[in-house]
C-alpha cells in the first residue's frame, strides 16, 4: 500500500508517540515503586550484601553483608520497620585477634523457634580437622536487638561439612537445624548437616555426604524441612550429567535415605539450580537455574507422581539475549505469584527483579525494576521477602550512594 506523505508523517509521530510512552511508562513504573531503604558506607554497618533479608512480624528487617564491619569480616543488621533506623547487631571478628568466630556471611539469617537469629558464615571458625585456609566456617545465633553477642553453635573441619554458601538454615518441629555445606563431607563433594540444639556447642551429625554421581556435588544452597521432617534441596554439579540436581533425604531408622528426584539435562531443563527450592501447600518444590534453557536458565515446578517419581514442569524459560543469569531463591506471594533477582540483567545489565504471573494457562514475566548499578543499587544476588501488603523487600550487592550495596524496597 502506497502511503501519501501526510500519512508518513502521521504514521512516523505515532511511532515516535508509542515508543517515548512506553520507554516512560517503563521508567515510570521503576522510579514510583523503588526506594532505598538503606545504603552501605563499607565501613562499621558492612559491605556487599550477597543474601536477601528476613521480615519478622513487625516489619523489621534483618539480613547480613558479606564483608565490611569492624574487621572486615561482616556483619548482621537489622533495619526498623518504623523511620527505617539502621543497627548493627553483630561485627564478625574473623581469625584475626584469636577470634574463631566466623567471616564471609553469605546466606540470610532466618527465626529460630527461640526468636533468635541464625545463620552461617563461609570462612572462619576453624574446626577440629580443618583443612581450609582462612577457615571451615560456622553456623550462629544472634539476638535480633543490638548489642548483643554472637553465640557460635558449631565450627566446620573439612570432613563434618566445609564452607557453608548461600544455603539458609531451616528448623524441623523439633527444634533441630539444618543446611549444607558446598564442600567437605565424607567424599568432599559437600554435606548434608544436622545440629542438635545444646547449651553450648551444638552437636553435628552429617546426615548426608555427597558423591558427585550420580547423587550430585557442591550444594550452593540450603534445604526445605517438609511437616514429616523430609530435606528437599539442590546440587549445583555432579548427577547423572554433571549439571545438578534435585534430591530427597528421608529420616530412616537411624539414618537417611537418599533419593535424586530430578538430574538436569544441561538442555531445555536447565542446569546448575542456584537457590533455596520452596514447598507449596500442594507438595510441589519451586525453584530456578542459572543457566540452560534458552540460556539463561529456567524457573520450574517439581510435581510428585507416585511412587517416588517427580515430574519437572517448566513455569518459564529465561531469554539468554534479555536475561542474565544468576537466578536465586524464588518467593510466592499469598496469591500464587513468583518473584525472583537476576544479577546482571535487566535494561542496564546491572540486575532486576521480575514477577511470573499464571495468567490465562502461562506464567507471565513482569519486570519490577532495573537497576542502573548507580545510586540505586546493582548486583541483586539475593532472594526477595514479600510482606502483607505486596511490598518487597532485598538487597543488591553493589551500587548506591556509596558502591557497597543497598537494601530496597518496591511498593507494587
Amino acid at each position: 500500500m502506497k502511503l501519501t506523505n501526510w500519512k508518513k508523517v502521521a504514521l512516523t509521530w505515532a511511532i515516535s508517540l508509542a515508543l517515548m510512552m512506553g520507554y516512560g511508562m517503563a521508567q515510570m513504573a521503576d522510579a514510583q515503586t523503588y526506594s532505598v531503604l538503606h545504603n552501605f558506607n563499607g565501613g562499621g554497618d558492612g559491605a556487599n550484601p550477597l543474601a536477601g533479608v528476613t521480615l519478622d512480624s513487625a516489619g523489621n528487617l534483618y539480613g547480613t553483608a558479606s564483608a565490611g564491619g569492624a574487621r572486615g569480616c561482616g556483619t548482621v543488621y537489622r533495619i526498623a520497620a518504623s523511620g527505617g533506623a539502621f543497627s548493627l547487631l553483630y561485627s564478625f571478628q574473623g581469625q584475626s585477634w584469636g577470634q574463631t568466630d566466623g567471616c564471609s556471611p553469605y546466606a540470610r539469617v532466618v527465626f529460630g523457634p527461640d526468636g533468635n537469629l541464625y545463620g552461617t558464615t563461609r570462612a572462619g571458625g576453624n574446626g577440629n580437622g580443618c583443612r581450609e585456609l582462612h577457615g571451615c566456617g560456622t553456623v550462629f545465633s544472634v539476638k535480633p536487638s543490638p548489642g548483643t553477642q554472637e553465640l557460635v553453635l558449631y565450627r566446620f573441619g573439612t570432613y563434618d561439612g566445609s564452607d557453608p554458601f548461600y544455603g539458609d538454615v531451616a528448623f524441623d518441629q523439633s527444634g533441630n537445624l539444618y543446611g549444607t555445606t558446598r564442600n567437605g563431607g565424607a567424599n568432599l563433594q559437600g554435606a548434608v548437616y544436622k545440629l542438635t540444639p545444646n547449651s553450648g556447642p551444638w552437636t553435628e551429625t552429617v546426615v548426608y555426604s555427597f558423591q558427585a554421581t550420580p547423587d550430585g556435588a557442591a550444594p550452593m544452597n540450603g534445604v526445605t524441612v517438609d511437616t514429616t521432617g523430609n530435606l528437599y534441596g539442590t546440587t549445583s554439579a555432579g548427577g547423572t550429567n554433571g549439571w545438578g540436581t534435585l534430591f530427597e533425604l528421608k529420616p530412616s531408622g537411624s539414618g537417611w535415605t537418599e533419593a535424586v528426584l530430578h538430574s538436569f539435562l544441561g538442555g531445555s531443563d536447565g542446569l546448575t539450580p542456584t537457590g533455596n527450592p520452596f514447598l507449596d501447600g500442594a507438595g510441589h518444590l519451586y525453584g530456578a537455574t542459572q543457566s540452560g534453557g534458552i540460556g539463561a536458565g529456567i524457573a520450574f515446578e517439581l510435581i510428585p507422581a507416585g511412587g517416588g517419581v517427580w515430574n519437572l514442569n517448566t513455569l518459564y524459560d529465561f531469554s539468554g539475549a534479555t536475561f542474565g543469569g544468576s537466578y536465586r531463591t524464588l518467593a510466592m506471594d499469598n496469591a500464587g505469584n513468583l518473584y525472583g533477582t537476576a544479577a546482571a540483567d535487566g535494561a542496564h545489565q546491572q540486575g532486576s527483579v521480575f514477577k511470573l504471573t499464571w495468567t490465562n494457562g502461562t506464567w507471565v514475566y513482569t519486570p519490577l525494576y532495573s537497576f542502573t548499578g548507580g545510586s540505586d543499587g546493582g548486583a541483586p544476588y539475593g532472594g526477595l521477602v514479600i510482606d502483607a501488603n505486596g511490598s518487597i523487600y532485598g538487597t543488591a550487592s553493589a551500587g548506591g550512594a556509596n558502591g557497597y550495596g543497598v537494601v530496597f524496597e518496591i511498593k507494587q
